[in-house]
């Protein structure tokens, strides 16, 4: 009687399984394979690589520019005339797109490492394609549409690039495990020295990074100099509807030292607080003067422009997103704001002992005060309670003439001009924007007497990075935010930031070497199989997935060879192989014994 016994029986591989069927949908066993992924896979997965990388970028100009948020609200309303929040469908699908591709690079790397082969299912590879285009679609909108916002990312290497280093090269030395599996294989190709080669490289390249790796904040701290001055831009819009009493309250609070504003000339000659070309944003024009909402804000009188609501806006369209945590009383204080006079704001000022800085915008050419408007404004200032030297003078034009008229006067330009050139024209104060603030500039105008005021600045980290620059001021719209940063978040010594350097590189090298000379011992333990050490380690009750293969294959030689008898089957079966269970696989060893 022949006793038919089973060659194997598989034990169950459920990550396997999950891996390989969520990555390229092969749920079963026999729809995987342990051959080179070929050509059109890999490069859908460099295709993979190329939208991960891409939208890590992406994801970090978008981190960063939370700086200016607003800033791109109001792009987008200057160009739509409606006011909506750009940046959340954004983020929405930056992050969505992110975590879909970082987890299928997770599953393609633990294809490579387990020797699976890679074939990326159809679905995701449509998914994979529309990200990356629509990547690409977004940078290129960008450009076009903010151009200048790409410096946010050259100012914030800056802060974040040692960190950013140490990440990288943290990354890439995990990396090297996977690499050297491909690379110590014994098949030899041109791929893998190709591989190697650019993988030494990419390392080389960051252990030498840092030698041009500049911060500000790379410093003595016994240089650091004295705590900026934080200047309320339009108030604390972030608490409050811009340019209102209420929001300049709300900026007193947070403790700054100046108030800053934009100003327009109304039709009669009275200079009102207004950032926009119409006041279609921030009142109710619309309803209370229907058909007149997109004209300029200039061609209003002082007492239409007085009868506006300037708070219901902000309460409606939650521009910061912080009306929901305001109290009840300040949200019935803010649907009663109306426009500001620059009247009303002197006269916070000198109750309050507070600078004031302004833009001063010229009206249009038809405006009866087109000629006038300089004198309108210094009118006022030379009415209100305020002291001259408490008062920033912005604009340009006629700067003789109001120097002549107010000696006083702190005279600030926002250009960026030489030492001597603002010497001549007694300037004072440089307001500059952030992207123009270099550190070297700073120290120079610094030594020659020159105040430096930079806007804007609302995020912590960049508000750290002034401070080691050496700026005196910024204006914010966060003055809440930064009031809650008393010391720079990070500060270190060069000779600090060198030893961090080497020390991170030393164990980088010696995990990377500690790495290959690991994979090159387990890849020559696999290749010095023979059926005696095959047979020993089938007593382990759980043996390897590389010793399974081994078996099978020697199995399946041995039967290709002639093996058929229930005998030799049963030699087997006694020294603890597993066997097979599928019927399939039993008929040539049955057939073999009947013979």
């Amino acid at each position: 009687m022949v006793k038919h016994q089973p060659l194997q029986v598989y034990e169950r591989q459920l990550c396997l399984s999950c891996l390989t069927g969520i990555y390229g949908c092969r749920w079963k066993r026999y729809q995987r394979s342990h051959d080179d992924s070929t050509k059109w896979e890999c490069s859908w997965f460099l295709l993979l690589c190329c939208s991960f990388l891409l939208l890590l970028v992406w994801s970090y100009f978008w981190l960063e520019a939370r700086n200016d948020y607003n800033e791109f609200n109001w792009l987008l309303y200057n160009r739509s005339a409606v006011w909506k929040d750009g940046t959340v469908p954004i983020l929405t699908t930056t992050l969505t797109g992110l975590t879909y591709t970082a987890f299928l690079m997770i599953l393609a790397l633990c294809h490579i490492a387990l020797g699976q082969q890679l074939n990326l299912y159809w679905i995701h590879k449509i998914v994979v394609l529309a990200i990356l285009l629509t990547t690409i679609t977004g940078v290129v909108s960008i450009d076009d549409f903010w151009q200048d916002e790409w410096d946010i990312v050259i100012i914030s290497l800056q802060f974040t690039g040692p960190f950013l280093h140490i990440g990288a090269l943290a990354a890439v030395t995990a990396l090297g495990w996977f690499i050297a599996g491909q690379v110590l294989r014994v098949e030899r190709s041109r791929l893998q020295v190709v591989t190697l080669v650019i993988y030494v490289s990419v390392l080389l390249v960051l252990y030498l990074v840092p030698l041009f790796i500049s911060s500000p904040c790379i410093m003595d701290r016994s240089k650091l100099g004295p705590r900026p001055a934080v200047i309320g831009r339009r108030g604390a819009p972030m608490l409050a509807p811009e340019h209102t009493i209420m929001s300049f309250s709300k900026a007193l609070q947070q403790k700054v030292t100046a108030l800053e504003a934009d100003v327009t000339i109304s039709l009669d000659g009275v200079p009102f607080l207004m950032r926009d070309r119409t006041l279609r944003r921030t009142t109710n024009v619309d309803k209370l003067f229907p058909g007149r909402q997109d004209h300029d804000a200039s061609f209003f009188n002082w007492t239409e422009i007085r009868s506006l609501n300037a708070g219901l806006w902000f309460l409606r369209d939650d521009p910061y997103w912080t009306v929901q945590y305001m109290s009840e009383k300040d949200r019935k204080r803010t649907a009663n704001q109306t426009v500001c006079s620059l009247a009303e704001l002197l006269r916070l000022a000198a109750r309050t002992n507070r600078s004031v800085i302004f833009s001063l915008r010229r009206p249009p050419p038809q405006h009866p005060r087109h000629q006038l408007w300089v004198s309108d404004a210094l009118k006022v200032i030379q009415r209100s309670s305020i002291l001259p030297e408490q008062v920033m003078w912005t604009p340009d034009w006629y700067r003789k003439k109001v120097r002549a008229a107010v000696p006083l006067l702190q005279q600030t330009s926002d250009e960026k001009l030489p030492v001597a050139e603002l010497k001549e024209r007694g300037i004072s104060t440089l307001t500059l924007h952030y992207s123009q603030a270099r550190a070297q500039d700073i120290r120079q105008f610094s030594g020659s007497n020159v105040s430096v005021n930079v806007y804007p600045v609302n995020e912590p980290w960049l508000y750290s990075l002034m401070w080691c620059s050496g700026v005196q001021s910024v204006s914010s719209d966060a003055p809440h935010i930064l009031k809650k940063v008393p010391n720079p978040i990070w500060i270190m010594s060069a000779d600090e930031y060198g030893l961090i350097w080497i020390t991170s590189d030393l164990i980088s090298v010696a995990i990377v070497i500690g790495i290959f000379i690991f994979q090159k011992w387990k890849m020559s333990g696999m290749r010095s199989y023979n059926p005696e050490q095959i047979m020993l380690s089938a007593v382990v009750r759980r043996p390897s997935r590389d010793v399974n293969f081994m078996k099978e294959k020697l199995i399946f030689s041995e039967i290709n060879n002639g093996i058929g008898s229930t005998d030799e089957l049963s030699m087997y079966t006694g020294n603890g192989l597993d066997v097979y269970a599928r019927d399939d696989i039993m008929m040539p060893a049955l057939h073999a014994s009947k013979l």
